[in-house]
């Protein structure tokens, strides 16, 4: 019997840039799960949050507030030490929601918050499995398979990875023969990403997550 796809899944990436918060978009329109973005760190007046929402087609969504809204487009740890903001791990607590929730990470899981905790702590601190979005580009392999290595060496649950853009040589292949682990989405290269773009990725998702877990 294929295992049920977990209602609350940290999204983190092999790094920056890789395509997060789009796959957090595909996959809250996939699911019509709500979404949370625990530090936002520059860009409050188009955060991730918004950028979600305006490529969602489905009213069941829900977004929810940021633990931390840090101005500079840094790092968490010098975005908040520029602001006299100290990030403490207590302070973050998964919404109150009945309905799935996809949590994105910022960068990926060695980013600092401080001088001495990293995004993976916020992952194991939650006690949530992850999904780890890897996007195709020449030394992507190095960055996928540490990042995969890390997390189950320290006991995170991964349901799957997510491969944004296209595929560089054979690097989806080697790193699911590396892994074993299911390629829960593909997601195209885009011009224009848009909710129609969105909607098309969903549906492509939907067929996926189907063939291993149960929705």
């Amino acid at each position: 019997m294929k295992p049920k796809f977990p209602l609350r899944i940290f999204i983190t990436g092999i790094g920056t840039g890789v395509g997060k918060t789009l796959a957090s978009a595909v996959l809250c329109e996939t699911l019509q799960a709500d979404y949370w973005k625990p530090v936002q760190c520059g860009n409050l007046e188009n955060s991730d949050a918004q950028l979600v929402r305006s490529l969602v087609s489905n009213s069941v969504s829900k977004l929810h507030a940021e633990t931390y809204r840090l101005k500079e487009a840094a790092s968490p740890h010098f975005a908040a030490k520029k602001e006299n903001v100290e990030i403490e791990i207590d302070k973050f607590k998964l919404p109150q929601t009945n309905n799935r929730l996809i949590i994105e990470g910022a960068g990926g899981i060695m980013v600092p918050m401080n001088n001495e905790l990293v995004m993976f702590d916020l992952i194991a601190y939650l006690q949530l499995p992850a999904v780890v979005v890897v996007r195709n580009y020449l030394g992507s392999i190095n960055h996928a398979l540490l990042t995969l290595e890390f997390l189950e060496g320290e006991g995170i649950e991964i349901a799957g990875i997510i491969v944004s853009g296209e595929n560089y040589n054979d690097n989806e292949e080697i790193v699911q023969h590396f892994t074993a682990l299911p390629v829960i989405g593909r997601i195209d290269e885009a011009k224009t990403i848009d909710k129609d773009f969105v909607s098309a990725q969903a549906e492509k998702m939907k067929l996926s997550l189907s063939l291993n877990f149960q929705l």
